[in-house]
């Protein structure tokens, strides 16, 4: 082998095929050629790339490089200029190349230093030992690389697939909400046909429980009538006494209309995202709790009720708004947004031990189940609709809109522990 073609390899390595190589210069080929790994000879396809150093090749080379002399255009740079001889040494220390009678100098007296051909493979040997790590990091970086574009073909394909999933998805959401709607609608007409059988019936017993306390109205009246000795025998024999007391008796139950409250799917997860908090709150005195519920009648302790109200101190004038109340298992409580001296209600209050749930704007009777624990209340200011939920059961107690919305809306609740 020629000993000019033997220096070149710096770190030579044997292919599968037998053929020896440089393996830097080996490894930029194929970088470069953007190729398949093959032999720069006879072109075989190599099918690995963690060659073993041919240890002997190596050496070899390195003595070959040591051995032929600098063939270096600046000839004039290897002449010491003080001296007029060949530098060949080279300072480790002051990393500067010497002439003999310069290494010999105070100034370089106690350095160490070594020829020239020498320091200079052992120089090589370092950047080839960094060059083998740089190399395999470029390759993972190269790896990294194949990934990323893999990626992004891919995700390109993940992206179309995931939108079709989602739309599948929300397709099945509005059937399943569409069939859901459809069952609510059924199940509230066929409720509404029971109660309406319920209520007439009952108006059927009461009709004639009426008729039966009115003829014996007028029996009594007649009665009244008789003269004394007769009225003392008809009392004797007590006829209507007992006939009283059987219509107490037979007094007909007036019907409590109620219809399901029933399961709304999602609704919660939805106005959750709109989620604010009421964040003043008052206790109130006797009087003013008497003001806003009235006097029941109940013989309860001033003392031992606790009333009191809850505010936002800033109103409400544009975009949507959802907030919950806790109003326990208390019979009467006011859940109101008031907009200048004018308030939509929902409420319920308790009189005579009879419960009315209502609301406002118009009056209008709720008739499903009245709510225990959270009550939650969304505001769309902008399309000017407000609505009540019963949190517990997720469903829907009424909704209202809220015309001609041109101020703030501030919410409100009255509680009452009674």
């Amino acid at each position: 082998m020629d000993s000019h073609v033997l220096q070149d390899f710096q770190k030579p390595v044997t292919i599968d095929c037998g053929h020896t190589s440089c393996r830097p210069c080996l490894f930029l080929c194929w970088e470069e050629a953007q190729m398949p790994m093959c032999c720069p000879e006879c072109k075989e396809i190599v099918e690995k790339s963690d060659f073993r150093t041919n240890i002997m090749l190596k050496k070899l080379a390195s003595l070959a490089r040591q051995a032929t002399p600098p063939s270096d255009s600046r000839s004039g740079e290897q002449l010491c200029r003080t001296h007029g001889e060949k530098k060949w040494l080279f300072c480790e220390v002051d990393k500067s190349l010497l002439c003999s009678p310069c290494s010999d100098s105070p100034e370089h007296a106690v350095h160490s230093y070594s020829p020239v051909a020498w320091a200079a493979e052992e120089y090589r040997e370092k950047l080839l030992k960094k060059m083998d790590p740089l190399w395999q990091m470029t390759q993972d970086m190269q790896d990294n690389l194949n990934e990323e574009i893999n990626k992004c073909q891919s995700i390109v394909d993940y992206v179309f697939l995931r939108k079709n999933m989602i739309q599948v998805q929300y397709h099945m959401m509005h059937k399943f909400l569409l069939e859901e709607e459809r069952f609510q609608l059924k199940t509230l007409e066929s409720e509404a046909q029971e109660i309406f059988q319920q209520l007439r019936d009952s108006e059927i017993r009461m009709a004639q429980q009426r008729e039966r306390l009115k003829e014996m109205y007028r029996e009594l009246t007649d009665m009244c009538h008789k003269p004394d000795m007769e009225l003392l025998q008809v009392t004797r024999e007590d006829p209507i006494s007992s006939r009283h007391t059987l219509l107490e008796m037979e007094k007909p139950k007036p019907v409590n209309p109620e219809l399901s409250s029933l399961h709304i799917t999602g609704i919660l997860d939805m106005l959750n995202k709109f989620r604010v908090w009421a964040n003043c709150y008052m206790s109130l005195s006797h009087e003013d709790r008497n003001k806003i519920f009235g006097d029941d009648g109940g013989t309860k302790d001033p003392q031992t009720v606790e009333s009191y109200v809850i505010w936002s101190a800033e109103g409400f004038t544009s975009g949507r708004h959802y907030w919950e109340v806790d109003v326990g298992n208390t019979s009467n409580w006011i859940l109101s947004v008031c907009k200048d001296f004018k308030t939509f209600l929902l409420f319920s209050l308790k009189k005579n031990n009879h419960c009315r749930f209502s609301t406002n704007s118009p009056p209008l009777t709720q008739y499903v189940q009245r709510p225990e624990g959270r009550v939650g209340v969304f505001l769309d200011y902008d399309n000017e609709i407000m609505s009540f939920y019963d949190v517990y059961q997720c469903s829907l107690i009424h909704s209202f809109s809220l015309p001609f919305l041109t101020s703030p809306l501030n919410p409100f609740l009255f509680l009452d522990s009674t």
